[in-house]
């Protein structure tokens, strides 16, 4: 669109649901099972069967009761979204090695991913974090069970959100990302 730089929303792809089987497959529509992926942000959302305790690395030990979770990161290395294939992969008990915070949660035997929201060539990782805290605020849920979790290198109260349901976080991380796009935001990095 004419007045728009490259990291405007008008010339950022599409937001993405993606099934983490496909990812696994080799036959997401990014291209992060197959290696392929662009850079952007995501949201990564799990259903939590049990009631949970968790030690999180140096952030301590927190409750997370049975519900659903959504963690925003981004990633824009040389692998790009690919880094979403190794928080599947730990969330599957097939990578060990905790590195992020979500890899405690997502690591956790009650723990499974069930949905990936991205934000393809989208640098918006703090405002997808505080547009969807803010919005399932709304539903009166402690949504951040352990503050800091995932904002290690931000000002942000935590990058990690809970809700009721997967659906429900699911959807409200694609309107939150839908909200930033209209809103022309320019980009964080």
């Amino acid at each position: 669109m004419p007045g728009h730089d490259a990291d405007t929303p008008a010339h950022r792809d599409d937001i993405t649901v993606i099934d983490p089987d496909d990812i696994d497959a080799g036959t997401d529509a990014l291209g992060i099972g197959a290696g392929e992926a662009p850079p952007g942000t995501y949201a990564l959302v799990y259903s939590l069967a049990t009631d949970a305790t968790i030690s999180v690395g140096a952030l301590g030990t927190a409750a997370f009761p049975t519900g659903a979770y959504a963690y925003v990161g981004s990633a824009f290395g040389s692998n790009g979204l690919g880094r979403v294939d190794r928080h599947r992969r730990v969330a599957d008990g097939d990578h060990g090695v905790r590195h992020w915070h979500v890899d405690y949660l997502g690591g956790h035997p009650a723990a499974s991913l069930d949905a990936v929201v991205a934000a393809p060539n989208a640098a918006v990782e703090c405002g997808l974090a505080s547009a969807l805290c803010a919005a399932v605020r709304t539903d009166g849920r402690n949504q951040t069970p352990l503050a800091g979790f995932g904002a290690s290198d931000c000002d942000c109260v935590a990058h990690l959100v809970g809700a009721d349901d997967v659906e429900s976080l699911r959807s409200a991380a694609v309107d939150a990302l839908r909200r930033i796009e209209r809103q022309d935001l320019p980009s964080e990095r």
